[in-house]
């Protein structure tokens, strides 16, 4: 029977730039990851930081590239969406790559406040500030503004939100305005909950902007929930709203610059299926000829790319503890871990990670099922992208060696949405997290940023214990 590894390098491309195979062992970005579960153990979350800045690095490129290509006038800059993770290595990470920060939350100023205060930020890093907001976020802000951080910008999310900055602001503050997109068709309903209706933009700016000496509309914002992909929704959205823009220009000239908000997919296969260079180009494109068609200046472009600058960075590893078989066919493989409670996107939305084994690459395989610690039945992993179905090797209990599985690009959203450091699902604990980086010579360094989370901790949080 073939092996492992026979069946991986028959089904893809590989080995990758990122995935490699040494003495049966896989390695990510040369990572020994045999070596780290040895030091560390599983379930252990990974997070590899270099990863972070080359992406950032990438999609510049692709943005540089693209408008020395098309001859677009407009100049690009990259924000961080912080909502996709906000630990304080990934910004210290991403910030190393002279980047804005995009917020959505009142409690992200408090992060702001933070990075100020270390250094990372100053008073000119642009804060781009969306979501509809509470008291205590457009009085954070109003606050920074009031500061001199003249570039904190309040993305109007409706209507009303201006009347507290025409209360509390002080100094000159630019805003910028978010509209609410169509949803694609299959969506439950058309129009997306945030943002002010097209029909409302040039009213707000002449009744509640253009006439304050204090505020300046600068920027026009929208954003696509299911991401930048090659389709007609995706293109009849990003022409309607440049065409907005070229209206609203028209009337307002200090508007200079549009947001077209994050949604720059990551890799979910180990073989690269989207092309970002034209994708890019195509966008740069677009704005050009309707800025053209309308006679209006092609104005600058700001992304706030999130999943894209940290998702490729994560890394989820379990050891298999045993096997069971449920019927004449079903093969169970039972992980360390829970798929709800560390991976909770691919219980709810169907999300599908890369997937690989970490060793015994040259064993044969079997068609398994994953499952989870939970009680739950939904904690479960039984299908990569491309089939319904998942592969591992054969494991036997009398093996030397555990059986160690992988799941690559977990860097976004999953400890937001399973909620880090609190309680899980069936009181399961959150598993240890390792940051990598690489020294100045290229050496790889680990430290824990935090330990498997312990039952003290639990019962504090229950009430069991002061």
């Amino acid at each position: 029977m073939d092996t492992y590894h026979d069946l991986i390098s028959q089904t893809f491309d590989f080995p990758t730039q990122d995935f490699t195979v040494q003495n049966n062992e896989l390695r990510f970005h040369d990572i020994p990851l045999m070596d780290i579960i040895k030091k560390h153990g599983t379930p252990l979350r990974l997070s590899y930081l270099p990863k972070i800045s080359s992406q950032i690095q990438r999609a510049k490129k692709w943005f540089a590239d693209g408008i020395q290509k098309t001859g677009y006038q407009g100049s690009y800059t990259y924000c961080y969406c912080t909502k996709s993770s906000h630990f304080s290595f990934v910004l210290e990470e991403a910030l190393k790559n002279d980047i804005q920060i995009e917020t959505s939350s009142g409690f992200d100023i408090n992060i702001v406040r933070a990075l100020y205060s270390k250094g990372k930020i100053n008073k000119q890093t642009y804060i781009v500030a969306n979501g509809f907001k509470r008291e205590r976020y457009k009085r954070h802000l109003t606050e920074l503004i009031n500061e001199g951080f003249v570039n904190c910008m309040p993305i109007l999310d409706n209507l009303e939100e201006i009347e507290y900055y025409h209360e509390n602001v002080r100094e000159k503050c630019n805003l910028g305005m978010r509209l609410a997109s169509d949803e694609e068709p299959r969506f439950q309903f058309y129009t997306s909950r945030l943002g002010v209706r097209y029909a409302d933009a040039i009213p707000l700016y002449e009744q509640k902007i253009k006439e304050d000496p204090r505020f300046e509309l600068t920027m026009l914002h929208y954003f696509i929930n299911t991401g930048i992909k090659d389709t007609s929704y995706y293109w009849s959205e990003l022409s309607r709203f440049v065409h907005k823009y070229c209206e609203l220009r028209k009337v307002c000239p200090t508007l200079t610059t549009i947001d077209i908000g994050g949604g720059l997919p990551i890799q979910t296969s180990i073989q690269p299926e989207y092309d970002y260079a034209y994708m890019i180009e195509e966008i740069l494109r677009t704005i050009k000829r309707i800025c053209a068609e309308e006679g209006v200046p092609e104005p600058n472009i700001f992304t706030e790319f999130g999943i894209f600058t940290v998702g490729e960075s994560g890394v989820t590893l379990y050891s298999i503890l045993d096997e069971k078989l449920q019927n004449d066919k079903e093969l169970w493989y039972m992980i360390d871990g829970s798929f709800i409670t560390n991976l909770p996107d691919t219980w709810a939305l169907n999300q599908r990670f890369i997937m690989l084994a970490i060793n015994g690459w040259q064993k044969s395989y079997k068609k398994i099922q994953l499952g989870g610690l939970t009680c739950d039945s939904q904690d479960y992993y039984n299908a990569e992208k491309h089939i319904y179905q998942v592969f591992l090797p054969e494991r036997k209990n009398t093996d030397e060696q555990k059986l160690y599985v992988g799941f690559f690009h977990t860097g976004a959203y999953q400890e937001s949405l399973s909620g880090y450091g609190g309680i899980k699902h069936c009181l399961i604990p959150a598993p240890k997290h390792v940051i990598l980086d690489r020294a100045e010579d290229g050496t790889l360094t680990d430290w824990v940023f935090a330990d498997e989370q312990d039952s003290e901790s639990m019962m504090r949080i229950l009430g069991y214990q002061d």
